[in-house]
């Protein structure tokens, strides 16, 4: 998995704004339109649909 750097925070955003990290919900996705993501002992998928919106399900 790849991670996308921080940018440096624009002049209207709060440096606590800049300081979240980022991911690029295709580097996620990589084969297809579905990704699996663990929380402790819970799986939840993402879903990248064809109007190019996201969806997370438990």
């Amino acid at each position: 998995m790849t991670l996308m750097t921080t940018p440096t925070p624009a002049p209207d955003q709060s440096p606590l704004a800049a300081a979240i990290e980022q991911y690029d919900a295709r580097t996620l996705i990589t084969n297809g339109t579905q990704a699996q993501i663990r929380l402790d002992d819970q799986i939840y998928t993402l879903r990248i649909t064809r109007a190019g919106k996201l969806i997370l399900t438990k």
